[in-house]
């Protein structure tokens, strides 16, 4: 009882951190939308007469190198790199839980085949493959989403299967067996609803480390291609200018870095809350 009070009380002190971070995320993904609907300047259109201009009423932060509307590429930028980010993680999700509940449930060859081939894909930090996969699957915002999808699906699989695994030896589901379930259903019915939490818990810490790599692979020059914004090529197109108008990289790097960490606020939120739950429940 001591542990799960204080388990508790560390979910209330993060629980007004989660709304909060969950109210900013709900406001930036709304400003983006706007945006892509009522988009008042170009984010392509070059204006040479009107490069690097100051805050001003027709374009509140300033222009670019190239005379184009710093907020409305910011806005847009947002769309490429959170839009793809969580392209990424679904398509990993649908990939990966589905691997890991057959991996987990039936074991055998099956399992040993998936482990082996988890085992080679951790053997290396994420980054390092994804770069790796972007050189030579080549330069583009599509192919940096299959290659961060080739690393991140196997994460996810482990997590699904280990779950099964420990579930799968309980006493409802040995029931559910003798009863005669099929195995699709015991998997659907049974053991999806208790992974649930820990996969929402993985992916929201993940979509963070995600963004980060985005960013950083379109930062050079292997995910978004210009002229199209997004914030990682962004930060390297206004690299030369950062003595004259150091503004144009702080913009999309403390978009960034914004973004990241209310995601992951939301990720520990969510992993207290469930945390609780499995507690409350033994």
């Amino acid at each position: 009882m001591k542990g799960l009070s204080i388990r508790l009380q560390k979910v209330k002190k993060h629980s007004w951190q989660g709304m909060m971070a969950l109210i900013c995320v709900l406001l930036i993904l709304a400003a983006i939308l706007y945006a892509f609907f009522y988009l008042q300047h170009d984010p392509t259109l070059t204006i040479l007469d009107g490069r690097l201009q100051g805050m001003s009423f027709q374009h509140p932060l300033g222009t670019d190198q190239l005379g184009r509307d710093v907020l409305t590429r910011l806005l847009l930028g947002g769309q490429q790199t959170i839009g793809y980010s969580l392209l990424a993680l679904i398509v990993a999700l649908i990939i990966g839980i589905p691997f890991g509940l057959i991996s987990g449930y039936k074991r055998g060859l099956v399992d040993r085949v998936f482990m082996r081939i988890a085992d080679g894909f951790l053997a290396f930090p994420d980054t390092i493959v994804a770069i790796v996969l972007s050189g030579l699957l080549g330069p583009g915002i599509g192919n940096l989403v299959l290659a961060i999808v080739i690393v991140k699906w196997v994460s996810y699989a482990r997590l699904v299967r280990s779950t099964v695994l420990s579930e799968s030896q309980k006493d409802y589901i040995l029931i559910a067996r003798i009863n005669g379930l099929s195995s699709s259903k015991i998997m659907r019915k049974h053991l999806l609803p208790h992974i649930v939490g820990h996969v929402l818990v993985l992916a929201s810490l993940d979509l963070g480390k995600i963004i980060l790599l985005i960013s950083s692979l379109s930062y050079i020059g292997l995910g978004t291609q210009p002229p199209i914004p997004e914030w990682g090529a962004m930060l390297n197109d206004s690299r030369p200018y950062f003595q004259s108008k150091p503004e144009l990289m702080i913009y999309p790097g403390l978009a960034i870095v914004v973004v990241v960490l209310l995601t992951n606020m939301l990720g520990d939120y969510l992993r207290d809350h469930f945390d609780v739950k499995k507690e409350v429940r033994q």
